[in-house]
């Protein structure tokens, strides 16, 4: 195959009379690596052969080799559903309100200390010596919970809502097993334990705050680890019994899995939706002019000192019509969930957005980064989740990549600081890599554009196939390593005259036990986590031709 410079492109466009040339590969253990390694070469071939054309267009693909037409990134959006809207005391109005209210406040204090602490202790009595806790709690104890229950009126007392104002009534139990409530602030809890004592779901990371935990303990806490898919199924198994069993509580849930400043539902977790049962929608409002109570980006005591100290907090709740599921629904919960995301949104009269807890990790992680405009950083992951199957612990992995970049207030990173980070040397492919995510064509790149892209690239179906090829390329003597002679090699084809230091720079990032050499698990932990990098060795790819027993070695690897 003949040489050809780095200015050509990888792969041009297919006119209309071409044939398909990219092949559906099942990226699984069940694929047969015969075919993996046939569709791989494949196209990688039918590439070649355009090159040979000499046909030229403006930008060119990068990682059109392993299957993909090109990047799209939705436009950002302007929904903040996790900022609040009056973080700071501002306004005359409320100085002195404040001012009048801080003996008030220390009296508040008092009631919900008091209040607090009663409550506790009834549930420690409630408690003790009960083991069956798989079972509903026994009538006997639950008489006891109600003091508690009365606690926690107090407790809303405290915080400045003497009055709360309902819309429509719980339906019987027996009808709808599940609640599904918007969240706005840590209120919502504290009124539904007082006015339904449910069975909630929660993280669990809340049986280890003081008091509280006890208390939600007694509530026959359903505990869920968000990122652990096998804590998820076994909340979800728990659901589905306790909603069949009329004598537990009915279930709460908050399907936005986090709080929000109520002016947005964002996405909703499927808990509550895969059981198939009846659910009925409670949305809570909390109107307001001078203070918004919603914990959103917020310090708790900030927030809680603001509630002390004011005259009066408005909340309302409103408990809608059961939504049933159809008979052909109840097996698919992402369109239950819609149909209920859809009634909740439209009672609130807001919109719901395809933000997800994800966001407020990456909002939190910048924020602790100190960046400037942290808000920047949101990029609904939801949608992610959803095309790229991306998850939200990935999704902070890529952010401090980002991050470490050096992005300018506006969250835009350059190109020689993107280059600096991925340890490329400036030159036509790396361009290329740059221009791929720079869709809008300005010369920088925000996140959600970095984010897109690599998972884009990420999810192509040649991906996996390409980077076993490209180690068995570097492994040039077949002992599972890659060695800086022969990484250097490698990369010469890509980089013309590189430096000594300049290897050692992309050895080190790909070398993560730092033995001096790339094993196998190195190589594609790597790609893993920067899957840009994939676009290094597609020159050797496209101009290599593999012989019988580099293709009888690769299939044995893959």
């Amino acid at each position: 195959m003949a040489e050809r410079d780095l200015t050509s492109p990888l792969l041009s466009p297919r006119s209309s009379y071409q044939p398909q040339t990219v092949l559906t590969v099942q990226d699984d253990q069940d694929s047969e690596p015969s075919n993996q390694q046939s569709s791989l070469q494949t196209a990688i071939s039918h590439q070649s052969h355009n090159q040979s054309q000499n046909v030229h267009f403006s930008s060119p693909n990068p990682y059109q080799f392993l299957g993909s037409d090109g990047l799209s990134v939705p436009a950002p959006t302007t929904a903040d559903p996790f900022r609040n809207g009056t973080p700071y005391v501002s306004g005359v109005y409320e100085v002195i309100k404040i001012v009048l209210c801080l003996p008030i406040a220390l009296v508040r204090l008092v009631l919900f200390g008091s209040s607090l602490a009663v409550g506790y202790i009834a549930t420690r009595i409630a408690l003790a010596g009960w083991k069956d806790k798989q079972n509903p709690m026994p009538k006997c104890r639950s008489r006891l919970m109600w003091v508690t229950r009365v606690c926690a009126r107090f407790i809303l007392f405290s915080f400045g809502y003497q009055w709360i104002r309902r819309k429509g009534k719980p339906a019987p139990r027996e009808i709808a097993p599940i609640a599904v409530s918007n969240h706005v602030s840590y209120i919502e809890p504290i009124f539904y334990f007082y006015e339904l004592f449910p069975t909630i779901v929660a993280s669990e990371s809340h049986d280890s705050i003081p008091f509280v935990g006890t208390i939600i303990r007694a509530m026959q806490v359903i505990y869920v680890n968000r990122f652990s898919p096998t804590s998820r199924k076994a909340a979800i198994n728990e659901i589905k019994r306790r909603a069949l069993c009329h004598t537990f509580p009915r279930v709460l849930l908050f399907p936005e899995g986090t709080t929000t400043n109520g002016k947005f539902l964002i996405s909703f977790q499927l808990g509550a939706f895969i059981a198939g049962h009846p659910i009925q929608p409670v949305i809570v409002r909390y109107p307001h002019v001078h203070f918004d109570q919603s914990w959103g980006f917020i310090s708790l005591a900030k927030l809680m000192f603001r509630m002390f100290t004011q005259f009066h907090n408005f909340i309302e709740v409103e408990y809608l019509p059961i939504i049933m599921p159809c008979d052909n629904l109840k097996q698919n919960a992402v369109r239950f969930a819609e149909r209920t995301g859809q009634v909740m949104a439209s009672a609130l009269n807001v919109v719901q957005t395809s933000h997800s807890y994800g966001d407020l990790m990456l909002l939190m992680k910048a924020a602790q980064l100190q960046q400037e405009n942290p808000w920047n950083y949101m990029v609904e992951m939801a949608k992610i989740e959803s095309l790229y199957h991306i998850s939200s612990l990935e999704a902070v992995d890529f952010l401090d990549k980002f991050l470490s970049m050096n992005p300018d207030p506006s969250g835009c990173v350059k190109l020689l600081d993107f280059l600096r980070v991925l340890q490329l040397k400036p030159c036509t492919l790396a361009e290329e890599i740059f221009g791929f995510l720079d869709v809008e064509k300005n010369g920088s790149i925000t996140f959600k554009q970095f984010l897109f892209g690599s998972a884009h690239v990420l999810n192509q179906p040649l991906f996996r196939q390409a980077c076993e090829l490209a180690f068995a390329e570097c492994d040039a003597d077949g002992d599972n390593y890659c060695t800086k002679n022969e990484f250097a090699d490698i990369l010469s084809r890509t980089f013309p005259d590189l430096k000594d230091d300049e290897v050692e720079g992309m050895l080190n990032q790909f070398d993560s036990d730092n033995d001096g050499r790339i094993s196998r698990d190195d190589f594609f932990y790597c790609l893993r986590k920067n899957p840009l990098l994939i676009a290094v060795f597609s020159p050797r790819l496209l101009h290599k031709n593999l012989s019988k027993a580099r293709d009888k070695r690769v299939e044995e690897i893959v």
